[in-house]
């Protein structure tokens, strides 16, 4: 599961999900850690386990799912599916324009004007991150355990952090990407980290 941007579906007359095998008291403090999730209802597929996520295809077999969006219609009809990496979050436009194919209600209304972008910070070790990205969070502990300063770029509330991401990562939204002095590098791959600063251990 990953934070939705809700607002960016709120004019669609959509209703956002969020869905995990995690236990109740798992969602709720995960919700806790990323400042709390109030906007839409997070539902909990861990009694029977993953019996939901089963249905719609998308249960490993060691007990956790993959990590899919799925679209459906007012009629109960599934119009759009995603299955994609944990660490990637798809494209909220690639969504509004599926949404918008699918219920004619919706399809000609004006779209929001994206915000401008930002200039973004250069020089030293920038991480661009999400709040949810459980590699974004091995990394932050890393670098706290070694004392290593940097700055960190959230790519959904900063705008043009997104686009410059995918730009850097094949078109992907993958998170943690560094900037590292201008050397970029897409995921948390720590042996590359150690080797653009010189650590040794």
């Amino acid at each position: 599961m990953y934070e939705v941007e809700y607002t960016k579906f709120t004019g669609l007359d959509t209703q956002v999900l969020g869905i995990s095998t995690d236990p109740l008291p798992t969602l709720v403090a995960w919700a806790d850690d990323l400042g709390g999730i109030h906007k839409y209802p997070l539902l909990s597929d861990f009694w029977p386990h993953g019996a939901v996520a089963q249905k719609y295809g998308v249960l490993r077999e060691e007990g956790y799912t993959e990590r899919a969006i799925f679209v459906i219609d007012r009629e109960g009809i599934i119009r759009y599916v995603d299955v994609h990496d944990i660490n990637d979050q798809p494209s909220n436009e690639v969504l509004r324009a599926a949404i918008r194919e699918i219920d004619p209600t919706v399809r000609n209304r004006p779209e929001e004007p994206k915000p401008a972008p930002v200039p973004l910070p250069h020089g030293g070790i920038v991480m661009y991150c999400t709040p949810w990205c459980p590699d974004c969070k091995q990394a932050r502990r890393w670098f706290a355990d070694h004392k290593i300063k940097y700055t960190e770029v959230n790519i959904i509330e900063t705008p043009g952090a997104d686009e410059q991401v995918r730009a850097w990562a094949g078109g992907n939204q993958t998170t943690p990407t560094f900037d590292i002095d201008g050397a970029i590098l897409v995921d948390w791959q720590l042996d590359k980290i150690k080797e653009i600063l010189h650590i040794r251990e």
